[in-house]
């Protein structure tokens, strides 16, 4: 594994088989995974670059499980990973070897569907697409859509603040979500929302939203559901150019239209994407927009005719229409399954999760084909356009030397471009060990420690899911110490007790 990660206390390693006794007395039955062979499954999300065995996976299926496991690895000085479905392309999972794995997989029922007050409470285990089967029968659904959302987990969306292709118009997670009961790692039960629209206070459910399993575990989730629209029809755009594609979005944005999606393909996403599931995408076209128009049908059929004339103002090759509801699924199918799609090119893929401003987009997607020479790798693109969000896919072997090393400087070179342009370094991927020792190129050590101190007033010990996100640990003793800079005290004047 080229990712470093804690050491692992011998101490604790020392008590594995005692820990795991203490364990199966809460989680009796098979709730406990101790051995090698049966926690194989559990040593990787879906970051699989890297790899590591959990010490122990537990599976709790009760709150009252949840909470005594964190309790007594508290009162243990344990480290706990929280897992959700394992889908996380951060690395946001990977177990530590000293560490419980905490998996959250049992927690999958619906709890409730409110739809006077259009909410669903739910459980963390559950998928994503699961909350809309819940709910379609009465016309409704839950909008943000990972193109993982047949498996990714609600609790997982909230741990890496997860997106999708109608995040342009309907929010991430976050926009989503209206109350959670969660569980600090001292085994406190805590809720923070609920099925009103806002809370009093400080945004706490804001915070744990992105948070990334390093603040508490989530067991309950309150999700906001939205009627479906009317009518929704999506527009098939082929551009000879990724600057005329780049430019077409930045334009139907700029005039005020706001798809309820819009994605973006390169060539070699578009070949692997036909080929797989054959959408009939044009395949002499250089990027392809898929921008999707939705409500009363009158206002979508002006906005179909308006967002026509901005592509063949901006070149477009290729431009359909959907004629129906069957028409519409089959163009979002490629889209949806353009990173299996990809692997069937490569026998490895390294996805990167950057977001640029719109404007950006055809310097960084011109720099990128530039830096596949530099490091002999191909890239094919697909991302979330409307928001600036992109996923470059580096094509690699695992089983040729160097390669590996090679895919993660491009990305990391990818990564330090995006916010060199203004951008971020994730859109809704999270950073956990992928991005981690990156941090410092959007924050400075004052900007770390301070985040540092939210962490440490959730979990002072530092316990749960250590090595993720800040490329430095520090003892939270440490970040509690005056500050001295240059031999001086900041704000000299105020009394110190």
């Amino acid at each position: 594994m080229s990712v470093a990660m804690p050491d692992p206390k011998a101490e604790i390693l020392a008590r594995r088989d005692e820990i795991a006794a203490e364990l199966r007395k809460i989680v009796p039955g098979e709730g406990v995974i101790s051995d090698p062979e049966g926690m194989r499954p559990f040593e990787t999300d879906g970051l699989t670059a890297y790899r590591q065995l959990p010490m122990i996976v537990v599976l709790p299926e009760t709150l009252d499980q949840v909470r005594r496991i964190l309790s007594y690895c508290n009162d243990n000085e344990i480290r706990v990973v929280p897992r959700g479905a394992g889908t996380s392309l951060s690395g946001g999972a990977l177990p530590l070897a000293d560490g419980v794995l905490l998996v959250m997989s049992k927690f999958n029922k619906v709890l409730e569907v409110d739809f006077d007050n259009r909410v669903a409470v739910v459980q963390p285990g559950v998928t994503n697409l699961a909350v809309t089967r819940a709910v379609e029968h009465r016309g409704f659904y839950y909008a943000p859509d990972p193109s993982s959302q047949i498996a990714c987990s609600i609790g997982g969306n909230i741990a890496e603040n997860s997106g999708g292709v109608h995040c342009l118009k309907y929010g991430l997670t976050t926009n989503n979500v209206l109350g959670i009961e969660m569980v600090l790692i001292t085994g406190e039960v805590i809720r923070l929302g609920g099925k009103h629209l806002d809370s009093e206070g400080f945004d706490l459910l804001g915070l744990m939203t992105g948070s990334e399993g390093l603040l508490g575990v989530v067991t309950q989730v309150t999700v906001r559901i939205l009627r479906a629209p009317e009518t929704a029809r999506a527009l098939l755009i082929g551009f000879p150019t990724n600057e005329d594609a780049g430019r077409c979005v930045g334009d139907i944005i700029g005039a005020g239209i706001i798809p309820g999606g819009m994605e973006m393909m390169d060539r070699p996403a578009i070949h692997a994407a036909e080929d797989f599931v054959h959408a009939g995408y044009p395949l002499d076209v250089e990027a392809l927009l898929i921008v999707e128009l939705d409500g009363p049908a009158e206002e979508v059929d002006e906005l179909i005719a308006r967002v026509k004339a901005i592509a063949e103002d901006n070149n477009a090759a290729n431009l359909r229409v959907s004629e129906s509801e069957e028409e519409r699924e089959v163009f979002w199918a490629g889209r949806k399954a353009a990173f299996p799609a990809v692997g069937r090119i490569s026998p490895d893929y390294y996805c990167m999760d950057g977001t640029i401003p719109r404007k950006a987009l055809p310097e960084v997607l011109a720099r990128m084909k530039e830096m596949e020479g530099e490091y002999g790798l191909k890239v094919a693109n697909v991302f979330h356009a409307g928001d600036g969000n992109l996923h470059p896919l580096i094509l690699y072997d695992a089983n040729k030397a160097d390669e590996l090393e090679r895919a993660e400087a491009f990305g990391a070179e990818i990564l330090k471009l995006c916010v060199k342009v203004g951008g971020v370094l994730t859109g809704e991927h999270g950073v956990g060990v992928e991005k981690r020792d990156l941090m410092g190129e959007m924050f400075n050590e004052d900007d770390l420690k301070q985040q540092e101190r939210v962490k440490c007033a959730f979990d002072p010990r530092q316990l749960l899911n250590p090595g993720k996100v800040f490329p430095e640990l520090h003892l939270c003793a440490e970040l509690g110490r005056v500050h001295v800079h240059k031999g001086e005290l900041a704000f000299p004047d105020i009394p110190r007790f």
